[in-house]
C-alpha cells in the first residue's frame, strides 16, 4: 500500500527520532527503581479479607497500553464472576482500534489533542462495543522473535502522519489507509476471523458469544469539588480523548463504591497517578507520608516502605489541588482485585499491574484507601457493584 509522499517523509523523521527516545512507559517505571527499601516485605503481614479471580500477570513491555491491559483483565474477571471461561483477551486489539479512532478525533480537531499511547479504562468498552474482542492467541502485536510489546519506533510514526495530516489544507481521504498500513507492519493485520476452541469467530461474534459482557452495564467514577456531586462531568486529561462523562462522587464514596463491589464480587478498574515517592512497584506498597519526603530524614527516607506507616487523612480540597497543580497526574491503570489487613488491621487494596512479576509480590501490589482516595484518576466498574442508595443519587438505572 502506497503511502502519500509528505506522509511518508514526515514518519521517517519521527521515525528517525524514536532511536533515542527512551519510551514514556520505561521512562515511568525507571523513575519508580529509587522508590524502594530493604527487607520491606519481612515489615508487612498481610491477612487476605477478599481476593477475587483474577488472569495471570501479564507484562505490557514498552508500551503505554496499561489501560488496555488493566480493562481487559477487569472484562476477564467479569467473565469469571458470570460463571464464564475466562479467556486473554487481546489487549493490542483494543489498543490498535483505539488509536485508529483517537487519530480520526486528532484530525478533526486540526491536531489540538494529545498523541500517543494512553488511553482510559472506558476505551477498552467502547472498543469492545465498536470493534468487538478477539482472544490473544489469535492477535498478539508480536512480530517474529519479539516476547514483549515495544511501540517505541511504531508510535512516533503514527504521530509524523497525523500531525502531517493535521497540518494540510485539506486532508485526502487516504491518510488512514496509511495509518493503519503503519500499524499493520509493526503490528500485524488485524484478523477479520479466526478459529477459536474449534469454532470460527469474527472480532464481533466472539465479544457476544464469549465475553458475554453489555457495554452499557459499567459506569466511570470520579471525585471533584469543582464540579457538582452526583452529576456526570467530563474529566479533564490528556487521554479522555473521546471527552467521556464520568459520575461524580464525594472523596469517601470512592473507597465505599470500591469495597461494596468487592463485598459483592465484583472487581474494579483503577486509574491513577504512581509518580510519587509513597508508591513502591519494587516493595509493592503504595501509602500517603505523613509530611513530604523532602521533609523526612535519610533514615526515614530509607524506611519508607519497611513495614505499615501512619497517614494523614486527604481532604476534598488537597485532592483537587493536587489535580490542579499537576502533583496528581494521569499516570498509570490497574486493576484492583481484593482486599487485606496489616497486622495493625489497617486495609489495603490488593491491586493487578501490568509490568510483569519482578516485585516483592509477583505482580501485585498493596495500596492503601488513603492513597486510592488522594491518587485516584477515575474507577471502571459495574453499575449493580454501586450500593443502591448511591445508584439512585448518580441516576443509574
Amino acid at each position: 500500500m502506497k503511502w502519500n509522499k509528505s506522509i511518508f517523509l514526515a514518519a521517517a523523521l519521527f521515525a528517525g527520532a524514536a532511536t533515542t527516545q527512551v519510551h514514556a512507559q520505561d521512562n515511568l517505571i525507571n523513575a519508580l527503581k529509587g522508590n524502594t527499601s530493604d527487607n520491606s516485605k519481612a515489615g508487612f503481614k498481610f491477612t487476605e479479607v477478599i481476593n477475587l479471580a483474577n488472569t495471570s500477570i501479564k507484562d505490557q513491555g514498552s508500551s503505554g497500553t496499561c489501560w488496555s491491559y488493566s480493562g481487559n483483565s477487569f472484562l476477564e474477571s467479569e467473565m469469571i464472576r458470570m460463571g464464564k471461561q475466562p479467556v486473554e483477551i487481546s489487549q493490542i486489539f483494543t489498543a490498535r482500534n483505539t488509536y485508529i479512532e483517537k487519530a480520526k478525533t486528532f484530525v478533526r480537531l486540526h491536531g489540538d489533542q494529545a498523541q500517543g499511547d494512553g488511553g482510559q479504562l472506558h476505551d477498552v468498552l467502547t472498543i469492545f462495543k465498536k470493534y468487538g474482542a478477539v482472544p490473544r492467541e489469535a492477535y498478539t502485536g508480536l512480530q517474529e522473535g519479539q516476547t514483549r510489546n515495544n511501540f517505541s519506533e511504531m508510535g512516533p510514526i503514527l504521530q509524523g502522519i497525523t500531525q502531517t495530516v493535521a497540518k494540510s489544507k485539506k486532508p485526502s481521504n487516504n491518510w488512514l489507509k496509511s495509518f493503519t498500513a503503519a500499524m499493520d507492519a509493526y503490528l500485524g493485520e488485524a484478523p477479520a476471523s479466526f478459529q477459536y476452541k474449534g469454532k470460527t469467530y469474527t472480532p464481533r461474534t466472539f465479544a457476544d458469544q464469549v465475553v458475554g459482557i453489555n457495554p452499557d452495564d459499567y459506569v466511570g467514577i470520579s471525585s471533584f469539588e469543582d464540579h457538582e456531586y452526583y452529576k456526570p462531568f467530563v474529566l479533564l486529561i490528556q487521554d479522555n480523548w473521546s471527552f467521556e462523562s464520568f459520575l461524580n462522587v464525594k472523596i469517601n464514596d470512592l473507597t465505599s463504591i470500591i469495597d461494596n463491589a468487592l463485598a459483592t464480587g465484583y472487581t474494579v478498574a483503577w486509574a491513577t497517578d504512581v509518580s510519587e515517592k509513597s508508591f513502591s512497584w519494587k516493595n509493592g506498597v503504595a501509602f500517603v507520608p505523613e509530611k513530604p519526603f523532602e521533609q523526612m530524614t535519610k533514615e526515614e527516607q530509607d524506611n519508607m516502605f519497611n513495614g505499615p506507616k501512619a497517614e494523614p487523612k486527604i481532604t476534598p480540597a488537597q485532592r483537587q489541588e493536587a489535580f490542579d497543580n499537576y502533583t496528581t497526574t494521569d499516570d498509570h491503570g490497574m486493576h484492583i482485585v481484593g482486599l487485606v489487613k496489616d497486622q495493625n488491621g489497617k486495609e489495603y487494596y490488593i491491586v493487578k499491574n501490568s509490568w510483569g512479576e519482578s516485585n516483592d509480590y509477583k505482580g501485585y501490589m498493596y495500596v492503601t484507601k488513603e492513597y486510592v482516595r488522594y491518587k485516584t484518576i477515575s474507577l471502571l466498574v459495574h453499575k449493580n457493584a454501586i450500593e443502591k442508595g448511591l445508584q439512585t443519587k448518580l441516576g443509574i438505572k
